[in-house]
Formats: structure tokens, C-alpha cells, sequence
């Protein structure tokens, strides 16, 4: 039993054929019958037109009440012989919906109406009612049983729709989700990228513009790094957009990401930078390199962190742990005595960081112990 429909709107053609067919049946049921009608029966041929004509008008409106309209017209079709191709359509447009508790009723209103026509047809009343009865069963039985395959056939092509829509909705949902997470993915990469190399160049400009007893070969030397920087600046933006162009031609392939081997250049560019660093990384060899990718950029964060807000404190790098252990990195560095610089704080490191962390099931943990030092630590799990 159902309780949905599943009609679909008809055409016009759809509309001219299907009454093409009615009248076909009609004129079949009643042709014999209007003969004899008109000869010895007047009164009745008029009667059998006026309800043929009626139905005909009535059945346009089976969808709209697909049981009155059938019940009504199979009532009408016991005596008149017109109304056998409206009838027929009804019953068929009733047992698309494929509901018993309609189609029974319906179905032996129209047995039992075509079986008192055929009695009370003179043309054919000497037929035995053991022959005519099965016929009109057996007719009435196709009817409902081709109404309900087209009523079956349709839920199923709705269904079909339906699934195909859904999963077009799906896949555009996966896209665009697939789009932003490639869009933060390029946005955390962007960051940890250029905060490193603008915070350098913001470091030593500061210098140059507050500090009046440099000699002109420390001008020199600051301003090289400046430049030196910033032209690292440019060329890492450069990599990191290339992905964005829509043409692969267009793009450059994009470079080998840094692992736990590149930590000891990392830390020397910073000494090398005026930062005071110490480090004690142990065998960063050993790390694998999604993990050394990570650990990479959590000393980058680190780095960049302590020379925004205290650029002349001493910055604790540490690297501890093992297989089966997880993998623990601390950046260290005391707060800054004196007021806070006047730098710009997004906070998107620190939470680019929560993300990669989590994305390889490992934790992070930072904030101000009670002797006045920032903390940052981050767990990563390393497999046995």
C-alpha cells in the first residue's frame, strides 16, 4: 500500500492519445449497442450519449479525485456503453496509486457494472453468463494490473530521480567542502610560510629605524637581511600560489615540503637573524616525514611567535620522545619585560597548528607558566 503519488505531468500529447484511445474503446463497447439503441430504443441511445459526452468531461478531472471520479464513471458504465473508455482510463489511473482499499471497490463496481451491461445489451444476450462473466473478470483484472505497473514503473523512475538529484547535492556538498578545506589548507601554508620571513624583515627594520649607533657596516649587514628575506618572502609566496592556478600548466609543482631534517638550518637562520636559541633537537633523523612536517612548522610557529612579542628573550627549542612514545615538541621563550610591542596578533598560527595536530591525532597545549614564560607544546603520535 502506498501513500505517495508519483505522477507526473502530462503533456499535451500525452493528453491527445490517451483520450485517442478512450474513444477507440468506447466506440468498440457501444458501436453494436447504439445500432440497436437507435432502432428500438430512442430514449436509451439519447441517455447512453448524454452520459458518454458527461464522462468524457469527467474524467479530465481523475487526478484530482481519482476515487469519486472512477467509482463514478464504472457506476455510469452499466448503462451505457460510451462510457467504457472514460471508465477503463479511470480505473487505470486509480490503480497507479496502487491503494486496495480503492482499486477493491472500484474494481468489482466495474466487474459487476460491465457484467449487468452486457446482460441488459440485446445483441448479445443469448451468450452464456459462464462464458461472459470470466471475460469481463479477466479484463478487469488487466486493467488493474497494467495500472499498476505504470504506477509501479513511475515510483521507480522517481526514485531514480530523486537518488541521482541527492547524489548530485552530495557531490557538490563534497566539492565545495573539498574547496574549503583546500582554501585553509593553502591559508595555513601561506602563514606559516610568510609570518616566519615578515617577522624577520619586521624585526631588523625596527632596528634600523630605532637604533641610532649602528655603524654603517651593521646597516648593511641589517638591511642584506631585510632584502635577503624579503626576496625569500616573494619566492615562497610565488610556490604557495601556484596552486591556485586554474591551468596545470600554469603552475609550478610545488616544492618538497621541509621535515625534522631541515629543523637545524631552520634554527641556525634564526641565530643567524640575531635571535638566541638554544635547541636540543636528538635524532631528528629517525623522524618520519609527515611527522617531521609538523614538528617543522611547530618550531616555525614557535620561532615566529617569540621574535613578534619577545625578540630579545632566549628561546628554548626541545624535541623529546620515541617510537611508541609520541613525539614531544616545546618551544620556550620568558615574556618580555616592559610594555608589549605593538605588532599585529591574527592568532591563526596557533590554531593552524591545533589543526595539524589534531589531523595526525596528537594534541597541542600553550599559555604562560607561573615564572612568566610562554610554553608551547605539541604531542604527535609516533607508531612502534
Amino acid at each position: 500500500m502506498q501513500d505517495v503519488d508519483f505522477q507526473p505531468r502530462l503533456t499535451v500529447w500525452s493528453h491527445v492519445w490517451r483520450y485517442v484511445v478512450i474513444t477507440g474503446i468506447s466506440v468498440a463497447a457501444w458501436w453494436g449497442l447504439a445500432e440497436w439503441q437507435w432502432n428500438n430504443n430512442r430514449a436509451w441511445f439519447g441517455v447512453d450519449l448524454a452520459l458518454g459526452l458527461a464522462s468524457f468531461v469527467l474524467v479530465a478531472w481523475r487526478r484530482r479525485a481519482p476515487f469519486a471520479i472512477a467509482l463514478a464513471l464504472n457506476v455510469m458504465s452499466a448503462v451505457s456503453g460510451a462510457v467504457g473508455g472514460p471508465a477503463t482510463l479511470a480505473l487505470v489511473s486509480l490503480a497507479t496509486r496502487r491503494r486496495w482499499r480503492e482499486i477493491i471497490p472500484v474494481g468489482v463496481v466495474s466487474l459487476v457494472a460491465s457484467i449487468i451491461l452486457v446482460r441488459l445489451d440485446p445483441t448479445g444476450a443469448g451468450e452464456p453468463w459462464q462464458l461472459t462473466t470470466p471475460l469481463v473478470a479477466a479484463i478487469v483484472a488487466i486493467t488493474v494490473g497494467w495500472g499498476m505497473y505504470i504506477g509501479s514503473r513511475r515510483e521507480l523512475l522517481a526514485r531514480l530521480r530523486e537518488r541521482a538529484e541527492t547524489t548530485e547535492s552530495e557531490q557538490a556538498a563534497r566539492l565545495a567542502q573539498s574547496r574549503t578545506a583546500e582554501r585553509s589548507r593553502i591559508a595555513r601554508e601561506m602563514h606559516d610560510v610568510l609570518a616566519h620571513r615578515i617577522s624577520m624583515v619586521t624585526m631588523h627594520a625596527g632596528a634600523l629605524a630605532y637604533r641610532d649607533d649602528l655603524t654603517p657596516e651593521q646597516v648593511r649587514e641589517t638591511a642584506g637581511i631585510i632584502q635577503e628575506n624579503s626576496h625569500q618572502a616573494l619566492t615562497e609566496l610565488r610556490q604557495v600560489l601556484g596552486v591556485l592556478r586554474e591551468d596545470p600548466g600554469d603552475a609550478d609543482p610545488e616544492r618538497p615540503q621541509p621535515s625534522a631534517d631541515d629543523l637545524p638550518e631552520l634554527l641556525e637562520e634564526a641565530r643567524e637573524a640575531g635571535m638566541n636559541v638554544v635547541s636540543n633537537l636528538g635524532p631528528v633523523e629517525a623522524i618520519p616525514d609527515p611527522m617531521g612536517r609538523t614538528a617543522y612548522r611547530v618550531v616555525q610557529e614557535g620561532l615566529t611567535n617569540a621574535r613578534k612579542h619577545a625578540p630579545d628573550t632566549l628561546v628554548t627549542v626541545a624535541l623529546s620522545g620515541g617510537p611508541g612514545d609520541g613525539l614531544t615538541i616545546s618551544v620556550r621563550n620568558p615574556l618580555r619585560i616592559g610594555s608589549p610591542l605593538d605588532v599585529p596578533d591574527s592568532g591563526l598560527g596557533l590554531v593552524g597548528l591545533s589543526e595539524r595536530a589534531a589531523l595526525v591525532g596528537g594534541r597541542l597545549s600553550q599559555g604562560v607558566t607561573a615564572d612568566r614564560e610562554f610554553t608551547l607544546t605539541v604531542w604527535l603520535p609516533w607508531p612502534a
